[in-house]
């Protein structure tokens, strides 16, 4: 399997991604906008997950596929994003016809970043709706990671945490592709050396091409937690173009989680509130459902794995991120 022409999330057709945030603030909002209604679903792993329409991604509700997904910022703040979403789609038409009306379908999940030196002192409404719709209007095919949009207030215990992307194409010819905003608990390096937990699944040397180590010693598998370990999350979505139903989208989910028990040492804490989404773009019919699902699902995995490494790869690049961090570029110069 190698990435896509981008190793981005949106080498999956069908799909556009757009950041807004806010150096003040220090947090900001991503969204993924799908060209049409998406098959979607979310599998959730974490203790202390702040969500919006999740309940309606389970495979037996009624409402079939989604606008958007939003991941933000803010902690429950943060959740006003996909407000702002959801107005951006609706002045432009889209949603689930009720009647007369449309709904615009935008699922949605947070993380907290709250105390990471951010102004927060927004006033009367916090700022996360009107980012959700500047983010609507620079959604496109290419965007950036690293410091940006979600990612520019998250940490990890030892480096800022960011955005992050990738992909992959399958020897079947599907593409799968992830994001994620990563602000975990734990680490995505292996004790006090450069070394990412992810090391073994890069392709090339997209984040430092180290690999893994040649033996991990004790003291580097400790479960070590930030100072402040109710500050986390890390909100995540896999993507196919595939024909999926909602159950095999979950199963897409699930499958996906193991990329973050690849890329992050702990995880899945009660402390933190992991979620990942899983849309289906719906333009290749599988010929064997079992297989080809097996083969999606273990790429999904990867490319999550993959988009964890190369988010803290690239945060804190032009000094952007929470400066009690350090970027793990300025620790372990490329």
């Amino acid at each position: 399997m190698i990435p896509g022409p981008r190793n981005l999330l949106t080498d999956v057709p069908g799909l556009l991604v757009g950041h807004a945030d806010d150096d003040g603030l220090l947090s900001g909002t991503t969204v993924v906008l799908c060209d049409e209604a998406t098959t979607a679903s979310v599998d959730v792993r974490g203790g202390g997950p702040g969500t919006r329409d999740t309940e309606l991604l389970s495979p037996e509700m009624t409402v079939p596929g989604v606008d958007a997904v939003v991941i933000s910022g803010g902690s429950a703040y943060g959740l006003d994003a996909a407000s702002g979403v959801q107005a951006w789609l609706r002045d432009k038409g889209r949603g689930y016809p009720v009647g007369p009306v449309t709904v615009p379908i935008v699922p949605q999940a947070i993380l907290f970043d709250l105390i990471n030196g951010g102004d927060k002192d927004w006033g009367r409404f916090p700022p996360y709706r009107d980012l959700g719709w500047s983010a609507c209007d620079r959604a496109g095919v290419d965007f950036a990671v690293g410091s940006v949009g979600a990612g520019l207030g998250c940490t990890t215990a030892r480096h800022r945490g960011g955005l992050g992307s990738a992909s992959l194409v399958t020897e079947d010819g599907f593409t799968v592709g992830a994001i994620v905003a990563v602000n975990c608990v734990g680490r995505v390096t292996i004790g006090d050396g450069p070394h990412f937990w992810a090391g073994g699944w890069e392709v090339g040397d997209e984040f430092g091409g180290r690999g893994l180590p040649p033996r991990v010693d004790e003291e580097a598998l400790k479960p070590i937690s930030k100072l402040d370990a109710l500050s986390a999350t890390t909100p995540a979505l896999v993507a196919t173009d595939a024909i999926l139903t909602k159950s095999e989208a979950k199963r897409l989910a699930v499958m996906a989680q193991d990329g973050m028990a690849r890329a992050i040492h702990p995880v899945h804490t009660p402390l933190d509130g992991d979620t990942v989404f899983a849309l289906a773009t719906g333009r290749m019919a599988m010929k064997d459902p079992t297989l080809d699902m097996l083969r999606i699902g273990a790429a999904a995995a990867r490319c999550l794995a993959r988009a964890i490494a190369l988010a803290v790869f690239e945060a804190g690049q032009d000094g952007r991120g929470p400066a009690g961090w350090p970027a793990y570029r300025d620790e372990f110069p490329r």
